[in-house]
């Protein structure tokens, strides 16, 4: 009777393949940022972004609701809950930039802004590789610890850029062009906020290793 019941519930391993439906979508969104930040084909990248933000506001919802149906879970809970609330929270960011850049018609960007994107898929591409890492933590756990520490630094370099960026910013418009020193700096303090959230997940990333190992 047991095993007829556990048959209608989610299998354990649809877990991972949400995870790495929403990870894809999150690389996705952070390669179209990168492609927007180039200043071409603006409306198209930022529809993109808006479609994939979308597709990943559905899969969390649908991990959400197999926790809830689950019988069995590959690692706790709370954990798949925050796990997929922060890959989501990335692309929720990568989202409030679009609107910021749709509602002042920024049509180019700076240098920094730029390499602020390159940044933002080298951190969405390491964390799509730990996704379905994390099926086997025990097995992975040396590169997932190793991935954990590569959005780190990717991190730093993204503050780093951010504060080099409000530098050039304030030189350039802070005392003739205020108003676009302000939009330009809302950008880059967005740009900064989406590699902040890819480290939340590698905190999560670390965190289910430490409990699972």
């Amino acid at each position: 009777m047991l095993g007829w019941f556990r048959k209608l519930l989610p299998r354990e391993d649809r877990f991972f393949e949400l995870f790495e439906r929403h990870s894809r979508a999150v690389v996705g969104g952070a390669e179209a940022l990168e492609q927007l930040l180039q200043g071409k084909d603006i409306d198209r990248w930022c529809q993109k972004i808006i479609d994939l933000e979308d597709e990943a506001d559905h899969i969390t919802a649908e991990v959400l609701l197999a926790v809830r149906r689950s019988f069995i879970t590959p690692f706790d809970r709370g954990d798949i809950k925050d796990l997929i609330q922060s890959m989501d929270d990335a692309i929720d960011m990568m989202h409030k930039t679009v609107k910021t850049v749709k509602l002042f018609e920024k049509k180019e960007f700076d240098p920094l802004m730029q390499e602020m994107g390159g940044v933002i898929v080298a951190a969405a591409k390491l964390v799509a590789e730990a996704i379905p890492l994390l099926a086997k933590v025990g097995t992975h756990t040396v590169r997932l610890n190793a991935i954990a520490e590569e959005v780190m630094r990717v991190e730093s370099r993204a503050d780093d850029l951010h504060e080099q960026g409000l530098k050039d910013l304030f030189r350039k418009h802070g005392r003739s062009e205020p108003m676009a020193y302000i939009i330009g700096s809302e950008i880059y303090g967005q740009l900064e906020k989406v590699v902040d959230r890819f480290e939340d997940v590698a905190n999560e990333i670390s965190g289910i290793v430490i409990e699972n190992v």
